[in-house]
């Protein structure tokens, strides 16, 4: 346990931080999943448009890196793009 003062308003901070971001990054995920399960869906340009603007948003603010990001957002694009034509 923390000692001083400072440390214990670390230990909240870093605690309200972790769960920020696992909901960020849970709502990525659910995301993700939606397009990869059905890519051909009419609404899934639309998620992966959704998607992308997250992704950018987290990756400017160090929730993912932002190569990871580029990568997601890349292969998403190319697999609602192959099952639309």
């Amino acid at each position: 346990m923390p000692t001083h003062k400072s440390a214990e308003k670390r230990l909240r901070q870093g605690e309200k931080r972790r769960t920020h971001n696992r909901a960020r990054k849970s709502q990525v995920r659910t995301l993700e999943k939606k397009i990869r399960t059905d890519p051909g869906a009419p609404e899934a340009p639309e998620l992966l448009k959704e998607l992308s603007v997250l992704l950018d948003r987290y990756a400017t603010r160090g929730l993912h890196h932002q190569n990871k990001a580029d990568r997601v957002k890349s292969r998403l694009t190319r697999l609602v793009a192959a099952k639309k034509a």
